[in-house]
């Protein structure tokens, strides 16, 4: 997307180099996993965007290590269709746009419930689809950080707990329901916001580390890898924004990401996706010390087919959307809330695919 005094501007993003970390397994029955979560204390921040929340206290677990033994009587395991359309959170508001040097820390919170079966752009019966549902809650503890105005740095550390129906190769039939939360997939990210002093244009580049849970299953392996938290794949990130300033209270913005797997692990390549968001906020707003920031967003997303032998036969992955989201962020110096509702308007999936009919985002930050 191009705004009418938009300066030519040429780049190039440098090779990445990234660590490998070796994705922790869990395993469950057809009961929900137990989870011990023990909280632990952290101090971080991040400080130069405009909208995200306060320190918190990520969580550990403790989980099962061992895997069941597998059931002979299984045979071979189902694949069934679902898709987690996750990499929708990794852009829009304005919150992570650059505005000076320091930094910010936040704790986000997104949700999704995936109950809708969908094949094309129209809504298919649910008979057609083996899952039933699939529901998220994600939780992210983020910190961006800009050394100078030109150079930053963000790192996100989520931690997802997902609840999951779908029809069970066990003897007999029926649902199963599996329920666990773990570690996600860590990002990495460089900032470059360099190329004018105001920092309304910027590139990231990064990786997204394989330390998601990815082995998560029951003994009858109902659990599919498109349904797992993490992708065991190392992927390469690489985005931009820009910022642009109407009148002297409304800023357009947009905010591209690409995100390119590297490798197939297990037999599971996810598709290469990317995102967008295109949108503007307006200023001037306020309620004694607290500034009201309405934000308005078009979000749009497509990923490829997943591959792999582990991949969903017939084809049930990749996607085309497009999202209308609503805004409000709540400023009292140095604390920020964000939250916003992300409803969609136009989807086009491949094959049969469980779809949510709202995602939800809350993020809390502090700037320092």
């Amino acid at each position: 997307m191009y705004f009418s005094n938009l300066r030519s501007l040429s780049f190039a993003c440098a090779v990445i180099c990234g660590v490998w970390f070796l994705p922790q397994s869990s395993s469950a029955e057809l009961a929900p996993l137990t989870l011990d979560p023990v909280a632990t204390t952290s101090a971080v921040s991040n400080g130069s965007t405009s909208r995200a929340g306060a320190p918190a206290e990520p969580l550990s677990l403790s989980q099962p290590t061992t895997q069941p033994t597998a059931d002979d009587s299984s045979g071979e395991d189902p694949i069934y269709a679902c898709a987690c359309g996750c990499g929708i959170y990794e852009v829009g508001t304005a919150s992570m746009l650059p505005r000076g040097q320091g930094g910010m820390v936040y704790l986000e919170y997104d949700y999704q419930d995936q109950n809708i079966n969908w094949s094309g752009v129209r809504p298919a019966p649910g008979s057609d689809n083996d899952d039933v549902n699939i529901r998220t809650n994600f939780y992210t503890l983020g910190l961006q950080y800009f050394f100078t105005r030109a150079w930053g740095i963000q790192v996100e550390l989520p931690y997802d707990n997902r609840h999951f129906e779908t029809a069970t190769a066990a003897p007999g039939g029926g649902e199963a329901t599996l329920q666990w939360g773990a570690l996600g997939d860590v990002r990495l990210e460089g900032i470059y916001a360099g190329f004018f002093d105001d920092q309304s244009l910027g590139v990231d580049f990064g990786l997204k580390l394989p330390t998601g849970n990815y082995t998560h299953n029951n003994r009858y392996g109902d659990a599919d890898r498109d349904s797992e938290l993490g992708t065991g794949s190392l992927d390469v990130l690489l985005g931009g924004f820009y910022r642009h300033q109407f009148t002297d209270n409304l800023t357009g913005f947009t905010q591209v990401l690409l995100d390119v797997p590297c490798d197939e692990v297990a037999g599971y390549r996810p598709g290469i996706e990317a995102d967008g968001s295109f949108g503007a906020y307006f200023t001037g707003l306020s309620l004694g010390r607290v500034q009201i920031t309405p934000v308005a967003q078009v979000l749009v997303a497509e990923r490829g087919h997943d591959s792999g032998p582990n991949a969903a036969h017939p084809i049930a992955s990749g996607y085309q959307r497009v999202l209308l989201s609503p805004g409000l962020e709540f400023d009292v110096h140095p604390f920020e809330i964000y939250t916003d509702i992300e409803v969609p308007v136009y989807q086009h999936f491949s094959g049969d695919q469980l779809t949510a009919p709202f995602l939800f985002k809350l993020i809390f930050s502090y700037h320092f």
